[in-house]
């Protein structure tokens, strides 16, 4: 049996068990049933170890459950970001990565072979011509050495002007501190504050979705793809069922929900001809494809139909193109006229008109009426009626109404 390792190959595995103790937390060993409990085990040790401040144990009746508790209004970083630092690597992957990097601090560009012979010359360290040009092809490809071709010959060298410029401008530090707390990608903040031992005294955000931080990879790899202007092929996972399948898509936006902080991605698929979104943490891979010929007419088109758009959703129950909701509510004049301010604030489009004394009616043209039920019953109590062209979110939304009389047994 392989001894129990901290350090990890395959994020994905892990990002499944920190997203589960993390929103979810309720679940024993038992309950988790895609993966062996020896698996469990590996992944709740690495939580432990890794999170060991935040990790909480409750106890109940079929075992003690792991969550992890965090507000991320009293912290300074998130503590999510260790799961990113905390890939494996071989003997090699860590005397390569600073022997390389330490021969090339003098700024002059080599060759594998003569980074291969320096590196025997100057360190005593023999390493195979291929492993070395690999290691520095690997580190080309993310950022950390410069790739030069001459001819036939190809070149590294690392550019150190961004560390020494980081380091004379302090004033970018509270820029990086902010960064990695209000910020998409905000890891790349907290290690450039870290590289610069700089610690985050300034800022705290009141309601920060830490969490969200586990997708990162995949929205990196859809921005690059929007950047290229590439259609993209998605491995899902569904995280109500589990169930996978792929898709091909154009990426155009990711929307961000201002409640949750839940990302998505608002894309358009060639096989249904028309746009959807993706739950970034549903999408476990991305797979960029050839260039689209169409991406700045379908981004125009885009930016068109979001006019119609409540949510994230492009289609109705029922298949229409767009629905129409009406609600004619009850307002008391003049002392409850905020209630018209917030239908005309938070209406997002939709008109507002008076058809008589304290009665109001609220009209709107959207994609998916099923998306404004959780609003449209804030007014309840002051609805008179609703009607909407999808009989089926008019259904639901008196269905609602029976049974919560039921549940205060109010007569109806």
């Amino acid at each position: 049996m392989s001894d129990f390792q901290e350090l990890i190959r395959s994020f994905p595995k892990t990002r499944e068990y920190v997203r589960d103790f993390f929103v979810y937390g309720f679940k024993t060993r038992n309950e988790f049933k895609e993966k062996s409990p020896r698996t469990y085990d590996n992944e709740r040790r690495r939580l432990e170890s890794w999170l060991a401040p935040y990790v909480r144990k409750d106890h109940a009746l079929g075992g003690s459950n792991i969550s992890l508790a965090i507000d991320s209004s009293l912290l300074d970083t998130n503590p999510l970001f260790r799961v990113w630092k905390t890939k494996s690597f071989t003997d090699n992957d860590i005397v390569l990565h600073f022997l390389i990097l330490d021969l090339l601090q003098d700024g002059l560009a080599r060759t594998a072979e003569e980074i291969t012979d320096c590196l025997l010359a100057e360190y005593g360290a023999l390493f195979d011509i291929q492993t070395v040009r690999r290691k520095c092809n690997v580190y080309e490809k993310e950022g950390l050495l410069e790739k030069i071709k001459s001819g036939k010959t190809v070149l590294f060298s690392l550019d150190n002007s961004l560390a020494l410029w980081l380091k004379s401008n302090e004033t970018m530090l509270d820029a990086f501190a902010f960064y990695q707390m209000a910020g998409c990608l905000g890891i790349i903040g907290n290690e450039l504050s870290e590289q610069l031992d700089f610690q985050n005294k300034s800022f705290r955000v009141k309601h920060s979705f830490f969490v969200h931080t586990l997708e990162d990879e995949i929205l990196l790899g859809l921005l690059d793809a929007m950047a290229q202007k590439t259609t993209v092929r998605l491995e899902l996972k569904s995280s109500r069922n589990g169930f996978k399948s792929a898709a091909e898509c154009i990426p155009l936006q990711i929307f961000i929900s201002a409640r949750s902080g839940r990302r998505f991605l608002c894309g358009y698929v060639g096989k249904s001809r028309r746009f959807s979104c993706f739950r970034l943490d549903s999408i476990k891979r991305v797979i960029p494809l050839e260039k689209s010929v169409e991406y700045d007419e379908l981004l125009d088109k885009l930016s068109l139909n979001r006019q119609k758009l409540w949510g994230v959703s492009f289609q109705s129950e029922e298949g229409h193109h767009l629905d129409t909701l009406s609600m004619t509510i009850q307002v008391l004049e003049p002392d409850e006229h905020y209630i018209v301010e917030r239908l005309e604030r938070e209406g997002r489009g939709g008109t507002v008109t008076r058809t008589g004394e304290n009665t109001y009616l609220y009209e709107v043209q959207i994609f998916d009426c099923n998306e404004m039920l959780p609003w449209v019953r804030t007014f309840t109590g002051r609805i008179l009626s609703l009607k909407c062209s999808s009989k089926s979110v008019e259904q639901r939304f008196y269905q609602d109404l029976q049974t919560m009389y039921r549940m205060y047994q109010i007569e109806f």
